[in-house]
């Protein structure tokens, strides 16, 4: 049976781990002196080589015959440890054994030794995928360890492990392999496979790998099964990774530097009518236009066509010019569900600081313009649903009915009923969601942290926290992030000790809504004040007594 690159080549001694000098010369020295702490946290991109440096990693504290901090890989338990069949050593995907069950049953296991190897070794990969609870569970045994017990979590989301169980590790950040390194370990694999390779290839897959050596075995292996004979070529590379081709970019290239319109359309059509992505030719146009750059300032290409040197004929100003405009189209294309047309306008706009003489060109590239720029009016008038045939009215600012985000009052009503029949019980919840706040801040990244930095607290009981934000949108963005809200559980539940789910609100819709109840609870103390001056036995004339204060 074939057996995939990466499972074939994976690395099995520390000295075979590519791009992580740090981790494996730190966990190799840790072997060789004995100094094996009771818990690992392996952080990083996917596919750097978590798993397998813990693999390796159990492989060698465990080695009867390991030398300098390495394995073997003769021995029994070596060669069980990398086939996966030691009971000693045993592996958990977190994404599927997520459960506070799981986690109890390998602390019940934890405390029995280890019957064939030195250390009993749990590798959970995707720790971050655990619940609330299972990191719960988990904290207690990283505590207190049983002897001769080792953890090692795996995760690529750190932000997402709770602060108790980082400050009970050891933590190593494995960082993205650099390109070289991925190129020498590609070439390295293929000269163990009897295979030749056309210049430029492995260096396309590096960079499509974007740091993870698994990617760049998943591509080279997905690239060998369309080879004819033994030679890798840069066109079965560039098909199995969507990529444009370099003769193709050159032409464009040439065309856009030659002011021909024309042309440069030519040759885009081409591109695209050939199945590559508009996103993807973007990407390869930005680092074409970079290397033209760096071989402007001095850096040699020495696998780049004639043509390429031409095109280094361009004017350094304008060539910046140009990067700018394909950097800030990147950011939007990916947006815009007419990415072709976009691409037309980008073309067109590179050749906007042609000449103002009106040549043929000249006015070529004006009409061109115009007629793009109707077409993608067209395209939005479609998208939106409105008719060739109704006229455009002008956008009416909306109503704040129309902007307002519809929210279920009564758990809100729910929580500030509470804060008043135990208004100490609320101030404490209060206080301990306003003191955590900084550190739940500082655990989100991305969007996440984007969103509730524009929030702040305003309320809380054991089952929800109430985040009025300043943006209704905002408020509205959060609810949907399911994702967030299992996120800022987890960080509450260790820095608070308890685990609300968010309840967002805009802070304009809070205020109205704590003075409406308010209202009510002032009304709802007067009629109780009231009936209580009326005796029981005259409780039916309670309509017409009118009560006045001397």
């Amino acid at each position: 049976m074939y057996q995939a690159l990466y499972r074939k080549y994976r690395s099995q001694t520390f000295e075979e781990m590519v791009g992580q000098p740090v981790v494996s010369q730190s966990l190799r020295q840790a072997v060789a002196t004995g100094k094996i702490s009771h818990a690992y946290l392996f952080s990083g991109p996917r596919g750097t080589g978590k798993t397998s440096a813990a693999k390796i990693f159990a492989k060698a504290m465990n080695c009867p015959n390991q030398v300098d901090g390495e394995p073997c890989n003769q021995c029994d338990i070596c060669q069980a440890i990398t086939l996966g069949s030691l009971e000693d050593v045993i592996e958990i995907d977190a994404a599927s054994n997520n459960g506070v069950d799981e986690i109890r049953d390998i602390r019940d296991k934890s405390t029995y030794a280890a019957s064939l190897a030195q250390y009993k070794v749990y590798i959970i990969d995707e720790v971050h995928m655990l619940s609330t609870g299972a990191f719960n569970a988990l904290l207690k045994t990283l505590e207190e360890p049983s002897p001769g017990l080792v953890f090692i979590l795996a995760t690529t989301e750190l932000h997402k492990i709770p602060a108790t169980i980082l400050s009970r590790v050891q933590r190593f950040e494995f960082k993205s392999i650099k390109e070289p390194d991925i190129v020498a370990h590609l070439e390295w694999i293929l000269g163990q496979e009897g295979i030749t390779v056309e210049q430029g290839s492995l260096s396309l897959i590096a960079r499509r790998a974007e740091g993870g050596m698994r990617d760049a075995l998943s591509l080279l292996d997905q690239a060998l099964s369309l080879l004819d004979d033994s030679t890798l070529t840069l066109d079965v590379v560039e098909e199995i990774t969507g990529s444009v081709s370099l003769l193709a970019l050159d032409s464009y290239v040439a065309a856009l530097r030659s002011r021909h319109l024309e042309n440069a359309m030519d040759y885009l059509n081409t591109i695209l009518d050939s199945g590559k992505q508009p996103a993807r030719f973007l990407d390869d146009l930005l680092a074409y236009f970079r290397d033209l750059l760096l071989s402007q300032a001095g850096l040699t290409f020495t696998d780049r066509s004639s043509l390429f040197q031409e095109n280094q004929e361009l004017d350094r100003a304008r060539l910046l010019d140009m990067l700018g405009i394909l950097i800030q189209a990147n950011q939007t294309l990916r947006q815009l569900s007419q990415a072709r047309l976009a691409l037309e306008m980008i073309t067109v706009q590179l050749l906007e600081d042609a000449p103002k003489e009106e040549g043929a060109d000249s006015q070529m590239a004006r009409l061109q313009a115009e007629l793009v720029a109707l077409r993608e009016e067209v395209a939005q008038l479609k998208r939106t649903g409105i008719s060739q045939a109704q006229p455009v009215r002008t956008p009416q600012v909306a109503t704040r009915s129309e902007t307002k985000v519809k929210i279920d009052k009564s758990r809100f009503t729910k929580i500030l009923e509470e804060a008043v029949e135990n208004p100490v019980l609320a101030r404490a919840n209060l206080t301990k969601l306003q003191e955590a706040w900084g550190e739940i801040i500082n655990s989100l990244a991305g969007a996440d942290k984007a969103l509730l930095e524009g929030s702040q607290p305003v309320a809380a009981n054991e089952h929800h926290a109430i985040l009025a934000f300043e943006s209704a949108f905002n408020a509205e963005q959060t609810m949907k992030r399911d994702n967030l809200n299992v996120t800022f559980g987890n960080i509450l539940s260790q820095a608070a000790g308890f685990s609300p789910e968010i309840l967002a609100i805009s802070m304009e819709d809070w205020q109205q809504l704590r003075q409406d109840f308010a209202a009510k609870n002032r009304q709802q103390k007067q009629e109780a004040k009231e009936e209580s001056l009326i005796p029981e036995q005259f409780a039916f004339l309670a309509s017409q007594v009118v009560i006045k204060d001397d």
